[in-house]
């Protein structure tokens, strides 16, 4: 492997982005396009007794209204448990929003008047939307402990006790949920705004009782994701694919906003309760970490994870963690982009930054002299790890040796209180099994086929890089299709594994094809590049397929990707553990009469092993830290207990950080090849960039002002 740096390359895909070029799931041309819209329950648990679509039929241009009876029994469930409701029309109702009915028009303006004069009738039970409500359920998880936490909370010197909260989060990516379903010569073809569009593939068949061979997904481009679009199916995928089916016309939908709220998965309200302690000398020998989340009542977004990040975050030898999910009448919650660590974080952080007050060290000093080498979850050594070094690079440029420690004694020019904040950050590097096929014609042009999604992190340019780099073709000529289980196998996109999953293939894919061109030429030496060199010998084209697998893993990874399975290796690899790494120094201006909270500037050092695309890396880490401000001070969805729906379900009332919101983000990475994550030395990024970010500003808020905020979003009214 390599160890050199590779260069800042622009983006491969910039260029016909910014001239509207690029097309998404909801661009693709098919004539004779259909509409269709969503009818939502409009209670929270109940049953459907009627469905009144008279008045939605008389409206021109309304071709069908889909009801439950028009989609086959759901499949039987699993031995591995009961899945959430299965992605079709239902009489039984478990969260409000429940797609009940689904208007098929000819143009979307008679789609939605269609669908506002169905009438659903329901039979209504009692229901519970809130963490706190009376009929929620209390489900444990399991446990997180090594070492005996109880013996050395006796023996500590300081011991800090808090509870923090984390709100009810939805992830708004620009793109819309999305799904074009053309049902052709007995092929079903979806494109589709996901993240995994093999487990698409698969959940669609099995929901509508067909070979998956006879149905192709494709998700060239993805307009943000998060997360929210990596499920194995979204409720309108397996609608709108019946829709095509029954009416033999390519049949669109477009879900609004404020459906999404309520039909897609979201970041869950958790509260976190942390004691820590630790001896006189600073050293942290104790933690205590009860979390609990919002759950669905079928509902898997797993509760213990919580505890992945800040277990192995610190030398702390005796820890004890539990986890629970509190059980309501919603619809499942699910991964959010740091979907653990950006509220475990938060907790944990925040009580390090209370535990150094009380000891009356440096936050900073305190993080260092607590550094860990060895899993305490496995015993293995960290494949690398460089938080440290994170640590002191943040805190030389953020000029962290100037900071009065004591709160409320800095301020600006204009009177406002400033503070200054650290905080860390964990996330699991994982991999995932690929298979890619290269293709080098005397035309020149290269064709690279593989596994992945783009949804906007930059996977395109990460392989091109890659790439071009290695062989020597034509740039402008280079296509490359991901996202397409027609091309390949698809393994889902999320979870940081990404680029994993996509730049050690590529990487063999190029030495593979430099193998191959060798064995061609048989020692003749022709100048230019492969392109002139393949015409020279009379070779229309050359083409390699690899296969790539992460450690430990073995020929069933690959079947099972094949099979558009689940198969991701790691953190905890046979002989060691891979996490990425991150510290953020985030400074707080704070106005002394209205208490308003501006970020000014923000320092993040990374540790994601070897940076594959420096510009697309840095973009990772700043919307990360955006997207954390975001958190600390602005979102949170709120909840109408009378109805169960989300009152504030659009951009108007979801209230996100804007451009006057980010100052200054300055981002720099240790930029260390990890030597036994992969073969090209990379550790994930994305989640990771998120992660600790917003405890950062609560740290820092609270060296502005003196006063500990331990819920999130931080409002003025907190500060009055």
């Amino acid at each position: 492997m390599s160890a050199g740096k590779f260069p800042d390359r622009a983006r491969i895909d910039a260029l016909e982005k910014v001239q509207g070029l690029t097309r998404y799931p909801g661009d693709m041309p098919a004539s004779r396009m259909l509409h269709a819209m969503i009818v939502p329950s409009r209670i929270a648990k109940g049953r459907l007794t009627g469905l009144d679509t008279a008045a939605a039929l008389r409206v021109a241009g309304v071709v069908r209204v889909l009801t439950p009876e028009d989609f086959p029994s759901p499949p039987p469930v699993s031995e591995a448990g009961p899945p959430p409701p299965p992605p079709s029309l239902e009489q039984r109702i478990a969260f409000r929003g429940q797609p009940v009915a689904l208007v098929v028009a000819e143009s979307l303006e008679a789609a939605i008047e269609g669908a506002e004069l169905v009438r659903p009738s329901f039979e209504v039970e009692p229901f519970a939307v809130e963490i706190d409500s009376k009929d929620s359920e209390r489900d444990a998880a399991e446990n997180v402990i090594f070492g005996d936490a109880q013996a050395a909370f006796a023996r500590a010197a300081i011991t800090i006790e808090a509870k923090y909260t984390s709100p009810t989060q939805h992830h708004n990516p620009i793109e819309l949920l999305v799904t074009a379903a053309i049902w052709e010569d007995g092929r079903l073809t979806l494109y589709e705004s996901t993240q995994s569009s093999a487990a698409t593939k698969v959940a669609t068949a099995r929901a509508l009782g067909l070979d998956p061979a006879m149905v192709d997904v494709k998700s060239a481009y993805i307009g943000g994701g998060f997360g929210q679009k990596g499920g194995s199916s979204q409720r309108q995928t397996v609608l709108v694919a019946r829709a095509a089916m029954l009416l033999g016309r390519p049949v669109k939908i477009v879900v609004p906003r404020g459906q999404i709220f309520h039909q897609a998965t979201y970041r869950p309200r958790s509260r976190h309760h942390i004691r820590l302690g630790a001896d006189a000398g600073g050293k942290m020998i104790a933690a205590a970490y009860d979390a609990e989340q919002e759950q669905s009542r079928l509902g898997s977004f797993p509760a213990a994870d919580y505890h992945e990040a800040p277990a192995r975050m610190y030398g702390i030898e005796n820890y004890h963690g539990t986890a629970a999910d509190i059980r309501l009448d919603r619809q499942p919650p699910g991964w959010m982009r740091a979907p653990h660590p950006q509220a475990a974080c938060f907790a944990f952080e925040s009580a390090v930054d209370e535990l150094a007050y009380e000891l009356g060290h440096d936050p900073v000093a305190l993080r260092l002299a607590n550094d860990r080498r060895v899993d305490p979850l496995t015993g293995h050594p960290f494949s690398s790890r460089f938080l440290n070094e994170c640590l002191e690079e943040g805190a030389r440029r953020f000029g962290w040796s100037q900071r009065n420690a004591r709160p409320g004694s800095m301020t600006a020019s204009d009177g406002s209180l400033i503070g200054w904040g650290v905080a860390c950050g964990a996330y699991p590097s994982r991999m995932v099994p690929a298979v890619a096929t290269l293709r080098i014609g005397a035309d020149g042009s290269t064709l690279y086929k593989a596994s992945g999604h783009e949804m906007g992190q930059g996977i395109r340019t990460a392989i091109a890089t890659v790439l071009l780099e290695a062989l020597s073709i034509d740039p402008d000529r280079l296509e490359i299709v991901i996202g397409d289980t027609s091309a390949a196998p698809q393994h889902m996109t999320a979870g940081s594994w990404g680029t994993a999953g996509a730049v050690p293939a590529a990487t063999k894919a190029a030495a593979r094809m430099r193998e191959a061109m060798t064995e061609l030429l048989a020692g003749r030496r022709i100048q230019g590049n492969l392109h002139r060199q393949l015409a020279a010998v009379r070779r229309p084209s050359l083409q390699i397929e690899v296969t790539e697998l992460g450690p430990g893993q073995g020929p069933e990874a690959l079947a099972s990707l094949r099979r558009g399975g689940f198969a991701v290796a790691g953190p905890e690899y046979p002989t060691f553990t891979t996490m990425s790494y991150i510290a953020h120094f985030v400074e707080v201006q704070v106005e002394t009469r209205i208490r308003r909270v501006r970020v000014p500037r923000v320092v993040s050092i990374a540790d994601c092993g070897r940076v594959i695309s420096p510009r697309t890396a840095a973009s990772q880490v700043r919307g990360g830290v955006v997207w954390a401000i975001s958190a600390a001070l602005r979102e949170a969805t709120e909840i109408d207990p009378r109805y169960g729906g989300y009152l504030n379900n659009d951009l108007a009332d979801y209230v996100v950080a804007v451009n006057a919101d980010i100052g200054s983000i300055d981002v720099g990475f240790i930029d260390q090849p990890d030597p036994l994550a992969n073969s090209t030395g990379l550790k994930g990024l994305g989640e990771v960039a998120m992660a600790g970010a917003s405890p950062a500003v609560a740290n820092a808020i609270f060296h502005a002002t003196g006063k500990r905020i331990r819920e999130l979003p931080i409002r003025i009214e907190h500060l009055l």
